[in-house]
Protein backbone atom coordinates (compact mmCIF):
# COMPACT_ATOMS: atom_id res chain seq x y z
CA UNK A 1 0.00 0.00 0.00
CA UNK A 2 1.29 3.48 -0.89
CA UNK A 3 -1.14 5.75 0.93
CA UNK A 4 -0.20 9.42 0.96
CA UNK A 5 -1.94 11.95 3.20
CA UNK A 6 -1.87 15.74 3.05
CA UNK A 7 -0.52 16.90 6.41
CA UNK A 8 -1.90 20.32 7.36
CA UNK A 9 1.14 20.94 9.55
CA UNK A 10 3.75 20.43 6.83
CA UNK A 11 1.39 21.54 4.04
CA UNK A 12 2.39 18.65 1.80
CA UNK A 13 1.46 15.06 1.06
CA UNK A 14 3.38 12.47 3.05
CA UNK A 15 3.58 8.70 2.99
CA UNK A 16 1.42 7.20 5.72
CA UNK A 17 3.62 5.45 8.27
CA UNK A 18 1.73 4.77 11.50
CA UNK A 19 3.57 4.55 14.79
CA UNK A 20 2.78 0.92 15.51
CA UNK A 21 1.45 -0.77 12.36
CA UNK A 22 -1.02 -2.28 11.82
CA UNK A 23 -2.43 -0.29 14.76
CA UNK A 24 -3.67 3.22 13.87
CA UNK A 25 -4.93 5.80 16.36
CA UNK A 26 -7.28 8.52 15.12
CA UNK A 27 -8.79 11.38 17.09
CA UNK A 28 -11.41 13.64 15.51
CA UNK A 29 -12.91 16.67 17.22
CA UNK A 30 -16.64 16.11 17.54
CA UNK A 31 -19.47 18.57 18.05
CA UNK A 32 -20.29 21.05 20.79
CA UNK A 33 -23.78 19.92 21.70
CA UNK A 34 -25.83 23.11 21.99
CA UNK A 35 -27.87 22.96 18.76
CA UNK A 36 -28.92 20.71 15.88
CA UNK A 37 -26.18 19.61 13.50
CA UNK A 38 -26.03 20.98 9.97
CA UNK A 39 -24.77 19.83 6.60
CA UNK A 40 -21.25 21.08 7.42
CA UNK A 41 -21.10 18.77 10.43
CA UNK A 42 -22.38 15.96 8.20
CA UNK A 43 -19.51 16.48 5.76
CA UNK A 44 -16.86 16.29 8.46
CA UNK A 45 -18.34 13.21 10.10
CA UNK A 46 -18.75 11.43 6.73
CA UNK A 47 -15.23 12.32 5.57
CA UNK A 48 -13.61 10.77 8.63
CA UNK A 49 -16.04 7.86 8.56
CA UNK A 50 -14.77 7.05 5.06
CA UNK A 51 -11.13 7.50 6.10
CA UNK A 52 -11.62 4.98 8.91
CA UNK A 53 -13.51 2.58 6.62
CA UNK A 54 -10.76 2.74 4.00
CA UNK A 55 -7.94 2.18 6.47
CA UNK A 56 -9.74 -0.82 7.93
CA UNK A 57 -10.35 -2.20 4.44
CA UNK A 58 -6.57 -2.10 3.95
CA UNK A 59 -5.92 -4.22 7.02
CA UNK A 60 -5.21 -1.50 9.58
CA UNK A 61 -6.61 -1.97 13.08
CA UNK A 62 -8.01 1.47 13.75
CA UNK A 63 -8.86 2.87 17.15
CA UNK A 64 -11.16 5.77 16.37
CA UNK A 65 -11.96 8.38 19.03
CA UNK A 66 -14.43 11.23 18.49
CA UNK A 67 -15.45 13.40 21.42
CA UNK A 68 -18.43 15.42 22.60
CA UNK A 69 -17.88 18.88 24.05
CA UNK A 70 -20.72 18.84 26.56
CA UNK A 71 -19.68 21.84 28.68
CA UNK A 72 -18.93 25.13 26.98
CA UNK A 73 -19.91 28.81 26.91
CA UNK A 74 -22.33 28.17 24.03
CA UNK A 75 -24.08 25.38 25.94
CA UNK A 76 -24.41 27.51 29.05
CA UNK A 77 -25.77 30.47 27.04
CA UNK A 78 -28.31 28.34 25.15
CA UNK A 79 -29.39 26.61 28.37
CA UNK A 80 -30.00 29.97 29.99
CA UNK A 81 -32.00 31.16 26.98
CA UNK A 82 -34.20 28.04 26.96
CA UNK A 83 -34.55 27.68 30.71
CA UNK A 84 -33.08 24.19 31.00
CA UNK A 85 -30.07 22.81 32.80
CA UNK A 86 -26.88 22.71 30.66
CA UNK A 87 -26.52 18.96 31.24
CA UNK A 88 -30.06 18.31 30.00
CA UNK A 89 -29.54 20.50 26.95
CA UNK A 90 -26.30 18.69 26.11
CA UNK A 91 -27.93 15.29 26.57
CA UNK A 92 -30.76 16.24 24.23
CA UNK A 93 -28.41 17.24 21.41
CA UNK A 94 -26.13 14.24 21.98
CA UNK A 95 -29.11 11.96 21.36
CA UNK A 96 -30.07 14.01 18.30
CA UNK A 97 -26.53 13.81 16.94
CA UNK A 98 -26.44 10.04 17.43
CA UNK A 99 -29.73 9.73 15.57
CA UNK A 100 -28.42 11.92 12.73
CA UNK A 101 -25.26 9.83 12.40
CA UNK A 102 -27.22 6.58 12.34
CA UNK A 103 -29.45 7.99 9.59
CA UNK A 104 -26.41 9.03 7.54
CA UNK A 105 -24.81 5.60 7.96
CA UNK A 106 -21.85 6.98 9.93
CA UNK A 107 -20.31 4.23 12.03
CA UNK A 108 -19.94 5.00 15.75
CA UNK A 109 -16.34 5.51 16.89
CA UNK A 110 -14.61 3.05 19.18
CA UNK A 111 -14.66 5.66 21.95
CA UNK A 112 -16.93 8.69 22.20
CA UNK A 113 -15.81 10.49 25.37
CA UNK A 114 -17.56 13.46 26.89
CA UNK A 115 -15.61 16.33 28.41
CA UNK A 116 -17.62 16.22 31.65
CA UNK A 117 -16.60 12.57 32.16
CA UNK A 118 -12.88 13.46 32.04
CA UNK A 119 -12.55 16.43 34.38
CA UNK A 120 -9.97 14.67 36.62
CA UNK A 121 -7.69 14.09 33.60
CA UNK A 122 -8.20 17.71 32.52
CA UNK A 123 -7.29 19.05 35.98
CA UNK A 124 -4.19 16.83 36.09
CA UNK A 125 -3.02 18.14 32.71
CA UNK A 126 -3.61 21.76 33.68
CA UNK A 127 -1.69 21.23 36.92
CA UNK A 128 1.31 19.90 34.99
CA UNK A 129 1.29 23.01 32.81
CA UNK A 130 1.13 25.28 35.88
CA UNK A 131 3.93 23.38 37.61
CA UNK A 132 6.30 23.71 34.65
CA UNK A 133 5.58 27.39 34.10
CA UNK A 134 3.72 27.27 30.77
CA UNK A 135 0.47 28.19 32.50
CA UNK A 136 -0.40 30.71 35.22
CA UNK A 137 -3.29 31.33 37.60
CA UNK A 138 -5.21 34.59 37.87
CA UNK A 139 -8.28 34.90 40.15
CA UNK A 140 -9.18 31.21 39.79
CA UNK A 141 -8.67 31.22 36.00
CA UNK A 142 -5.73 29.37 34.46
CA UNK A 143 -4.18 30.62 31.21
CA UNK A 144 -1.67 29.04 28.85
CA UNK A 145 1.33 31.33 28.31
CA UNK A 146 1.95 31.25 24.58
CA UNK A 147 5.25 33.13 24.88
CA UNK A 148 6.59 30.29 27.02
CA UNK A 149 6.04 27.80 24.18
CA UNK A 150 8.39 28.80 21.31
CA UNK A 151 6.67 26.50 18.79
CA UNK A 152 3.29 28.21 19.12
CA UNK A 153 1.93 28.83 15.61
CA UNK A 154 3.74 25.89 14.00
CA UNK A 155 0.51 24.14 12.99
CA UNK A 156 -1.27 27.12 11.45
CA UNK A 157 1.99 28.64 10.15
CA UNK A 158 1.47 31.93 11.98
CA UNK A 159 3.55 33.99 14.35
CA UNK A 160 2.30 35.79 17.45
CA UNK A 161 2.39 39.23 15.83
CA UNK A 162 0.18 38.07 12.94
CA UNK A 163 -2.20 36.32 15.34
CA UNK A 164 -2.52 39.34 17.56
CA UNK A 165 -3.12 41.68 14.61
CA UNK A 166 -5.88 39.44 13.21
CA UNK A 167 -7.42 38.38 16.49
CA UNK A 168 -11.09 39.06 17.15
CA UNK A 169 -10.93 38.53 20.87
CA UNK A 170 -11.75 40.80 23.76
CA UNK A 171 -8.51 41.74 25.47
CA UNK A 172 -8.38 40.53 29.07
CA UNK A 173 -5.99 42.82 30.99
CA UNK A 174 -5.15 39.93 33.30
CA UNK A 175 -3.43 38.05 30.47
CA UNK A 176 0.32 38.29 30.00
CA UNK A 177 -0.19 38.15 26.22
CA UNK A 178 -3.42 38.77 24.28
CA UNK A 179 -3.19 35.30 22.66
CA UNK A 180 -2.96 33.44 25.97
CA UNK A 181 -5.98 31.13 26.24
CA UNK A 182 -8.01 29.69 29.09
CA UNK A 183 -7.26 26.20 30.35
CA UNK A 184 -9.58 26.47 33.35
CA UNK A 185 -12.38 28.98 33.93
CA UNK A 186 -13.43 30.06 37.40
CA UNK A 187 -17.05 29.38 38.24
CA UNK A 188 -19.75 32.00 37.85
CA UNK A 189 -23.16 32.04 39.54
CA UNK A 190 -25.57 29.55 37.97
CA UNK A 191 -22.90 27.71 35.96
CA UNK A 192 -21.83 24.08 36.39
CA UNK A 193 -18.58 23.83 38.37
CA UNK A 194 -16.10 21.22 39.52
CA UNK A 195 -13.65 21.48 42.41
CA UNK A 196 -10.04 22.15 41.43
CA UNK A 197 -6.76 23.33 43.01
CA UNK A 198 -7.64 26.82 41.76
CA UNK A 199 -11.18 26.87 43.10
CA UNK A 200 -14.55 25.83 41.64
CA UNK A 201 -14.67 26.12 37.89
CA UNK A 202 -14.87 24.28 34.58
CA UNK A 203 -12.55 23.28 31.73
CA UNK A 204 -11.64 25.52 28.85
CA UNK A 205 -12.52 24.22 25.41
CA UNK A 206 -9.05 23.38 24.07
CA UNK A 207 -7.76 21.43 27.06
CA UNK A 208 -10.64 18.96 26.86
CA UNK A 209 -9.39 17.34 23.66
CA UNK A 210 -5.78 17.13 24.86
CA UNK A 211 -6.89 15.26 27.95
CA UNK A 212 -9.25 12.92 26.12
CA UNK A 213 -6.94 12.10 23.21
CA UNK A 214 -4.07 11.19 25.55
CA UNK A 215 -6.44 9.13 27.70
CA UNK A 216 -7.46 6.86 24.81
CA UNK A 217 -4.57 7.09 22.34
CA UNK A 218 -1.50 8.13 24.31
CA UNK A 219 0.63 11.25 24.15
CA UNK A 220 1.35 10.78 20.43
CA UNK A 221 -1.01 9.16 17.95
CA UNK A 222 -1.28 8.85 14.20
CA UNK A 223 -3.98 11.14 12.82
CA UNK A 224 -5.83 14.13 14.24
CA UNK A 225 -8.79 15.40 12.24
CA UNK A 226 -11.53 17.99 12.14
CA UNK A 227 -13.03 20.79 10.11
CA UNK A 228 -10.81 23.46 8.58
CA UNK A 229 -12.25 26.00 11.02
CA UNK A 230 -10.60 24.10 13.89
CA UNK A 231 -7.06 24.50 12.56
CA UNK A 232 -6.73 27.78 14.45
CA UNK A 233 -7.09 28.36 17.28
CA UNK A 234 -8.44 25.04 18.55
CA UNK A 235 -5.93 22.60 17.09
CA UNK A 236 -3.06 25.06 17.45
CA UNK A 237 -3.85 25.34 21.14
CA UNK A 238 -4.31 21.59 21.52
CA UNK A 239 -0.90 20.94 20.02
CA UNK A 240 0.78 23.58 22.21
CA UNK A 241 -0.63 22.45 25.55
CA UNK A 242 -0.10 18.75 24.78
CA UNK A 243 3.47 19.08 23.52
CA UNK A 244 4.37 21.46 26.35
CA UNK A 245 3.72 18.56 28.75
CA UNK A 246 4.86 15.52 26.76
CA UNK A 247 7.67 17.11 24.71
CA UNK A 248 6.40 14.83 21.94
CA UNK A 249 4.36 15.57 18.78
CA UNK A 250 0.63 15.30 19.46
CA UNK A 251 -0.21 13.75 16.08
CA UNK A 252 1.88 12.59 13.14
CA UNK A 253 -0.71 13.74 10.56
CA UNK A 254 -3.19 16.61 10.81
CA UNK A 255 -6.18 16.30 8.46
CA UNK A 256 -8.77 19.04 7.91
CA UNK A 257 -11.86 18.98 5.70
CA UNK A 258 -13.11 22.01 3.79
CA UNK A 259 -16.23 24.08 4.36
CA UNK A 260 -19.72 23.60 2.94
CA UNK A 261 -21.35 26.66 1.39
CA UNK A 262 -24.96 27.09 0.30
CA UNK A 263 -25.18 28.36 -3.27
CA UNK A 264 -21.86 30.11 -2.88
CA UNK A 265 -22.57 31.68 0.52
CA UNK A 266 -21.39 30.61 3.93
CA UNK A 267 -24.13 28.96 5.94
CA UNK A 268 -25.80 31.42 8.31
CA UNK A 269 -29.03 31.43 10.25
CA UNK A 270 -29.37 35.16 9.55
CA UNK A 271 -29.33 34.47 5.79
CA UNK A 272 -31.87 31.67 6.14
CA UNK A 273 -29.59 29.16 4.40
CA UNK A 274 -28.81 26.99 7.40
CA UNK A 275 -29.63 23.35 6.55
CA UNK A 276 -29.81 20.86 9.41
CA UNK A 277 -29.17 17.17 8.89
CA UNK A 278 -32.74 16.43 9.91
CA UNK A 279 -34.11 18.81 7.27
CA UNK A 280 -32.10 17.37 4.42
CA UNK A 281 -32.61 13.70 5.32
CA UNK A 282 -36.36 14.23 5.27
CA UNK A 283 -36.11 15.09 1.58
CA UNK A 284 -33.23 13.02 0.25
CA UNK A 285 -31.89 9.54 0.76
CA UNK A 286 -28.94 9.50 3.19
CA UNK A 287 -26.74 7.69 0.66
CA UNK A 288 -27.46 10.44 -1.86
CA UNK A 289 -26.27 12.97 0.71
CA UNK A 290 -23.10 10.95 1.26
CA UNK A 291 -22.53 10.74 -2.49
CA UNK A 292 -22.77 14.52 -2.85
CA UNK A 293 -20.56 15.30 0.15
CA UNK A 294 -17.90 12.87 -1.11
CA UNK A 295 -18.05 14.14 -4.70
CA UNK A 296 -15.43 16.81 -3.96
CA UNK A 297 -12.02 16.19 -2.46
CA UNK A 298 -12.36 16.51 1.29
CA UNK A 299 -9.93 19.44 1.50
CA UNK A 300 -11.81 21.45 -1.13
CA UNK A 301 -14.84 23.62 -0.40
CA UNK A 302 -18.14 22.09 -1.41
CA UNK A 303 -21.12 24.14 -2.52
CA UNK A 304 -24.49 22.67 -1.66
CA UNK A 305 -27.45 23.42 -3.91
CA UNK A 306 -30.79 21.81 -4.57
CA UNK A 307 -29.71 20.96 -8.11
CA UNK A 308 -26.46 19.34 -6.95
CA UNK A 309 -28.37 17.27 -4.41
CA UNK A 310 -30.90 16.12 -7.02
CA UNK A 311 -28.09 15.18 -9.42
CA UNK A 312 -26.39 13.13 -6.71
CA UNK A 313 -29.68 11.41 -5.93
CA UNK A 314 -30.23 10.57 -9.60
CA UNK A 315 -26.65 9.32 -9.89
CA UNK A 316 -27.21 7.04 -6.93
CA UNK A 317 -30.40 5.71 -8.49
CA UNK A 318 -28.54 4.91 -11.71
CA UNK A 319 -25.84 3.05 -9.78
CA UNK A 320 -28.41 0.99 -7.90
CA UNK A 321 -30.26 0.23 -11.13
CA UNK A 322 -27.03 -1.02 -12.71
CA UNK A 323 -26.20 -3.05 -9.60
CA UNK A 324 -29.59 -4.71 -9.86
CA UNK A 325 -28.94 -5.53 -13.51
CA UNK A 326 -25.47 -6.88 -12.75
CA UNK A 327 -26.93 -9.20 -10.15
CA UNK A 328 -29.79 -10.25 -12.45
CA UNK A 329 -28.58 -9.67 -16.04
CA UNK A 330 -31.33 -11.86 -17.44
CA UNK A 331 -33.86 -9.18 -16.50
CA UNK A 332 -32.06 -6.39 -18.32
CA UNK A 333 -34.20 -4.74 -21.01
CA UNK A 334 -32.23 -4.71 -24.24
CA UNK A 335 -32.37 -2.18 -27.02
CA UNK A 336 -32.51 -3.08 -30.69
CA UNK A 337 -28.90 -2.34 -31.59
CA UNK A 338 -27.49 -5.46 -30.01
CA UNK A 339 -24.41 -7.30 -31.19
CA UNK A 340 -23.17 -10.88 -30.91
CA UNK A 341 -21.02 -11.69 -27.93
CA UNK A 342 -17.39 -11.94 -28.97
CA UNK A 343 -14.12 -12.63 -27.23
CA UNK A 344 -13.28 -8.96 -27.76
CA UNK A 345 -16.46 -7.90 -25.94
CA UNK A 346 -15.66 -10.24 -23.03
CA UNK A 347 -12.12 -8.82 -22.88
CA UNK A 348 -13.48 -5.27 -23.00
CA UNK A 349 -15.69 -6.02 -20.02
CA UNK A 350 -12.85 -7.61 -18.06
CA UNK A 351 -10.56 -4.65 -18.75
CA UNK A 352 -13.22 -2.18 -17.66
CA UNK A 353 -13.63 -4.02 -14.35
CA UNK A 354 -9.90 -4.40 -13.72
CA UNK A 355 -9.32 -0.75 -14.61
CA UNK A 356 -11.98 0.33 -12.16
CA UNK A 357 -10.48 -1.78 -9.38
CA UNK A 358 -7.02 -0.28 -9.95
CA UNK A 359 -8.21 3.29 -10.39
CA UNK A 360 -10.45 3.29 -7.33
CA UNK A 361 -7.62 2.00 -5.14
CA UNK A 362 -5.16 4.56 -6.50
CA UNK A 363 -7.63 7.41 -5.96
CA UNK A 364 -8.18 6.48 -2.32
CA UNK A 365 -4.45 6.06 -1.74
CA UNK A 366 -3.95 9.60 -3.04
CA UNK A 367 -5.05 11.47 0.09
CA UNK A 368 -8.44 9.74 0.24
CA UNK A 369 -9.57 11.26 -3.06
CA UNK A 370 -13.22 10.20 -3.01
CA UNK A 371 -14.02 12.63 -5.83
CA UNK A 372 -11.79 10.68 -8.21
CA UNK A 373 -12.96 7.35 -6.82
CA UNK A 374 -16.60 8.28 -7.49
CA UNK A 375 -15.63 9.50 -10.95
CA UNK A 376 -14.15 6.06 -11.69
CA UNK A 377 -17.33 4.45 -10.35
CA UNK A 378 -19.47 6.49 -12.74
CA UNK A 379 -17.11 5.75 -15.65
CA UNK A 380 -17.20 1.98 -15.22
CA UNK A 381 -20.98 2.23 -14.78
CA UNK A 382 -21.22 3.92 -18.19
CA UNK A 383 -19.03 1.24 -19.74
CA UNK A 384 -21.02 -1.61 -18.23
CA UNK A 385 -24.35 -0.06 -19.20
CA UNK A 386 -23.16 0.29 -22.80
CA UNK A 387 -21.96 -3.31 -22.87
CA UNK A 388 -25.21 -4.62 -21.43
CA UNK A 389 -27.25 -2.60 -23.91
CA UNK A 390 -25.34 -3.87 -26.94
CA UNK A 391 -25.18 -7.60 -26.24
CA UNK A 392 -27.92 -9.90 -27.47
CA UNK A 393 -30.33 -10.86 -24.70
CA UNK A 394 -29.80 -14.58 -25.30
CA UNK A 395 -26.01 -14.13 -25.00
CA UNK A 396 -25.86 -11.83 -22.00
CA UNK A 397 -25.36 -14.82 -19.70
CA UNK A 398 -22.00 -15.31 -21.35
CA UNK A 399 -20.81 -12.35 -19.29
CA UNK A 400 -22.33 -13.61 -16.04
CA UNK A 401 -18.96 -14.11 -14.32
CA UNK A 402 -17.79 -10.62 -15.24
CA UNK A 403 -21.06 -9.07 -14.10
CA UNK A 404 -20.85 -10.95 -10.81
CA UNK A 405 -17.31 -9.66 -10.31
CA UNK A 406 -18.41 -6.08 -11.08
CA UNK A 407 -21.34 -6.32 -8.67
CA UNK A 408 -18.98 -7.55 -5.95
CA UNK A 409 -16.63 -4.60 -6.52
CA UNK A 410 -19.54 -2.14 -6.49
CA UNK A 411 -20.62 -3.44 -3.11
CA UNK A 412 -17.07 -3.71 -1.76
CA UNK A 413 -16.09 -0.16 -2.68
CA UNK A 414 -19.56 1.14 -1.98
CA UNK A 415 -19.09 -0.11 1.57
CA UNK A 416 -16.01 2.12 1.90
CA UNK A 417 -17.98 5.15 0.68
CA UNK A 418 -21.10 4.18 2.62
CA UNK A 419 -23.25 3.78 -0.51
CA UNK A 420 -24.75 0.81 -2.37
CA UNK A 421 -25.23 -0.90 0.99
CA UNK A 422 -28.87 -1.91 0.43
CA UNK A 423 -30.37 -4.65 -1.73
CA UNK A 424 -30.94 -2.79 -5.03
CA UNK A 425 -34.67 -3.44 -5.23
CA UNK A 426 -35.15 -2.23 -1.66
CA UNK A 427 -33.44 1.05 -2.49
CA UNK A 428 -35.37 1.49 -5.75
CA UNK A 429 -38.66 0.87 -3.94
CA UNK A 430 -37.70 3.37 -1.22
CA UNK A 431 -36.70 5.91 -3.84
CA UNK A 432 -39.94 5.49 -5.74
CA UNK A 433 -41.97 5.98 -2.56
CA UNK A 434 -39.89 9.04 -1.62
CA UNK A 435 -40.50 10.70 -4.98
CA UNK A 436 -44.18 9.81 -4.96
CA UNK A 437 -44.59 11.33 -1.51
CA UNK A 438 -42.75 14.49 -2.52
CA UNK A 439 -45.02 14.91 -5.55
CA UNK A 440 -48.22 13.88 -3.79
CA UNK A 441 -48.75 10.94 -6.16
CA UNK A 442 -49.65 7.30 -5.65
CA UNK A 443 -48.74 4.07 -7.40
CA UNK A 444 -52.43 3.40 -7.97
CA UNK A 445 -52.95 6.72 -9.79
CA UNK A 446 -49.96 6.17 -12.07
CA UNK A 447 -50.88 2.59 -12.90
CA UNK A 448 -54.47 3.69 -13.63
CA UNK A 449 -53.20 6.24 -16.18
CA UNK A 450 -50.91 3.63 -17.74
CA UNK A 451 -53.76 1.11 -17.93
CA UNK A 452 -56.00 3.71 -19.62
CA UNK A 453 -53.23 4.51 -22.11
CA UNK A 454 -52.66 0.83 -22.88
CA UNK A 455 -56.41 0.38 -23.45
CA UNK A 456 -56.45 3.38 -25.77
CA UNK A 457 -53.56 1.90 -27.74
CA UNK A 458 -55.36 -1.42 -27.92
CA UNK A 459 -58.39 0.40 -29.36
CA UNK A 460 -56.07 2.35 -31.71
CA UNK A 461 -57.21 5.62 -30.12
CA UNK A 462 -53.80 7.21 -30.65
CA UNK A 463 -54.92 10.73 -29.76
CA UNK A 464 -56.09 9.65 -26.30
CA UNK A 465 -53.00 7.45 -25.85
CA UNK A 466 -50.74 10.42 -26.62
CA UNK A 467 -52.73 12.66 -24.27
CA UNK A 468 -52.31 10.16 -21.44
CA UNK A 469 -48.61 9.81 -22.18
CA UNK A 470 -48.25 13.62 -22.05
CA UNK A 471 -50.11 13.64 -18.72
CA UNK A 472 -47.65 11.11 -17.30
CA UNK A 473 -44.76 13.17 -18.64
CA UNK A 474 -46.17 16.28 -16.92
CA UNK A 475 -46.00 14.56 -13.53
CA UNK A 476 -42.45 13.37 -14.27
CA UNK A 477 -43.33 9.73 -14.91
CA UNK A 478 -41.28 8.12 -17.66
CA UNK A 479 -42.76 5.06 -19.36
CA UNK A 480 -41.23 2.46 -21.64
CA UNK A 481 -43.16 -0.10 -23.66
CA UNK A 482 -41.47 -3.51 -23.68
CA UNK A 483 -42.46 -7.01 -24.81
CA UNK A 484 -43.08 -7.76 -21.12
CA UNK A 485 -45.39 -4.77 -20.70
CA UNK A 486 -45.14 -1.09 -19.85
CA UNK A 487 -42.60 -0.18 -17.18
CA UNK A 488 -42.32 3.21 -15.52
CA UNK A 489 -40.12 5.23 -13.28
CA UNK A 490 -40.48 8.61 -11.66
CA UNK A 491 -38.00 11.47 -12.07
CA UNK A 492 -36.87 14.08 -9.54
Amino acid sequence: MSLRIYNSQTRQKESFNPLHPPQVGIYVCGVTVYDSCHIGHARSMIVFDVIVRFLRSQGFKVTYVRNFTDIDDKIITRARETGVEPALLAERFIHEFESDMKTLGVYPPDYEPRATEHVPEIISLVQKLVDQGTAYVVDGDVFFAVENFPEYGSLSNRNLEEMQAGARIEVDPRKRHPMDFALWKSGKPGEPVWDSPWGPGRPGWHIECSAMSSRYLGETFDLHGGGKDLLFPHHENELAQSKAVSRQPLARYWVHNGFVTIQGEKMSKSLGNFLTIQEITRRFHPEGIRLLLLSRHYRSPLDYSEQAMQEAQMGLRRLYTLLKDLEHPEGRLQNKENQPLTRERIQETEEAILGFEKNFQQAMEDDFNTAQAIGHLYEVARQLNRIMDTVRPKEIKGLADQFEQAAGLFKQYGQILGILTLPPQDFLDQEQNRLLNLKGLSVEEIERLIAERNQARKEKDWTRADTLRDRLKEIKVLIKDTPQGTVWQIEE
